[in-house]
């Protein structure tokens, strides 16, 4: 069966069945009314032939509810089109002469976890020595100066670090993102910059599990990355923006 890309349709034995698999949570305990509720819900939200295949207690007052359901709807994906940073592919050794003859000095990253944020597994992957995916981090890269805010630093901080050591990139990292606090927090960072009239000497990059590209634009960023990023890709982005910025 040939796929017809103006009706695209989730997929689950047979192209275009629309089989969809679904979970979430409710405030009920677990018990044949909750499974029910669970399927009706489901089914009010568009699936068709709804199945609830596992019920699971959460604690006292909550359950777990994964099902399996029809999707009627299609869309068309021939106009579709995500905002993406556009760089060519380099390597860590690409980068590294890329930046050596092209900018005649090393380039300086500063990296943190903002405002509240106190998961650094995302910021670490990019910037630690170890990297991620067997490539890599930013602090092995000799031609790029690395530092490391870790967890925690208010947007203040940041700035002001950034200032005294005259970095070129800002990198944030946001995993926090309940009830929006990470809009909130990347948002503020930009007005204070603006605040400060320094909001064009720094290139500023965010990634985190909700970021996107399109999202880091709309925030007033340069550019965004999300889940499975590797090094290289932040490397290569941070050494050719520069030069062209500089250029």
């Amino acid at each position: 069966m040939e796929q017809d890309f103006n009706r695209v349709k989730p997929y689950g034995d047979t192209l275009g069945d629309g089989k969809t698999q679904l979970s979430f949570t409710l405030p009920l305990p677990a018990s044949p009314e909750a499974k029910e509720a669970a399927r009706r819900l489901a089914a009010k939200m568009g699936l068709e032939e709804v199945e609830v295949v596992y019920m699971n207690e959460l604690g006292e007052g909550f359950s777990f509810f994964i099902l399996y359901g029809k999707c009627p709807y299609s869309i068309d994906t021939t106009d579709i089109a995500v905002a993406r940073v556009e760089t060519k592919a380099m390597d860590f050794y690409q980068v590294n002469q890329f930046i050596k003859e092209k900018m005649s000095r090393k380039i300086t990253v500063i990296g943190a976890c903002t405002g509240s944020d106190a998961h650094t597994v995302g910021l670490d992957a990019i910037l630690n020595m170890k990297g991620f995916a067997g490539e890599y981090g930013l602090e092995r890269y000799p031609q790029i100066n690395t530092i490391n805010l870790g967890s925690q630093v208010p947007n203040e901080i940041l700035i002001k670090e950034a200032v005294a050591r005259r970095a070129d990139a800002l990198l944030v990292s946001q995993i926090v993102t309940q009830k929006e606090v990470h809009i909130q927090n990347l948002t503020e960072l930009v007005e204070l910059l603006e605040a400060e009239n320094l909001r064009d000497r720094f290139l500023l990059v965010i990634g985190g599990p909700r970021i996107s590209h399109e999202l880091a634009l709309e925030l007033g960023f340069d550019a965004g990355f999300g889940p499975g990023t590797l090094p290289t890709e932040v490397a290569a982005y941070l050494a050719q923006t520069l030069y062209e910025k500089r250029n």
